[in-house]
């Protein structure tokens, strides 16, 4: 059994395609983040505007790995799927997938870090926590 997966759809862009009409690999990694932020501002309850302006607190990629499956192209329908692989006392493993169609497009692995205020990780607020935590992979 595995834990909750945040989903969101988003339309390929003029402006996140090459001249040969399909997506910029660097635009994937744009992606990832607004993905992120989605989940953050939905079923984690902390904006991005809150976590760093109000709380002066930000979460940081301190790594990424990403196989590229099949070009996606403008005006494609793509579905993205944001999984916790891990949820340590200040990082977080994040599984991404990218379908289009039932295609697999773009698989990443990322880990994201809670940084505070001094610009060090801190551990994960206790709400924060609690809320990631349905989203946690469990072993099958």
């Amino acid at each position: 059994m595995s834990g909750q997966v945040f989903t969101v759809r988003r339309r390929v862009r003029f402006a996140d395609c090459d001249a040969a009409g399909i997506v910029f690999f660097p635009r994937y990694f744009e992606m990832l983040n607004g993905v992120v932020e989605d989940w953050f501002a939905g079923p984690l309850g902390v904006s991005f505007r809150e976590l760093h302006l109000e709380r002066g607190a930000s979460v940081p990629t301190a790594a990424v790995e990403a196989t590229f499956r099949a070009p996606s192209r403008l005006e494609d329908d793509l579905d993205f799927s944001l999984a916790v692989t891990r949820l340590g006392g200040a990082s977080c493993g994040l599984r991404h997938r990218i379908d289009c169609g039932g295609e697999r497009r773009f698989e990443a692995t990322q880990t994201i870090v809670h940084v505070g205020r001094a610009l060090k990780p801190e551990p994960w607020p206790g709400e924060l926590r609690a809320r990631m935590a349905p989203f946690v992979e469990s072993a099958a």
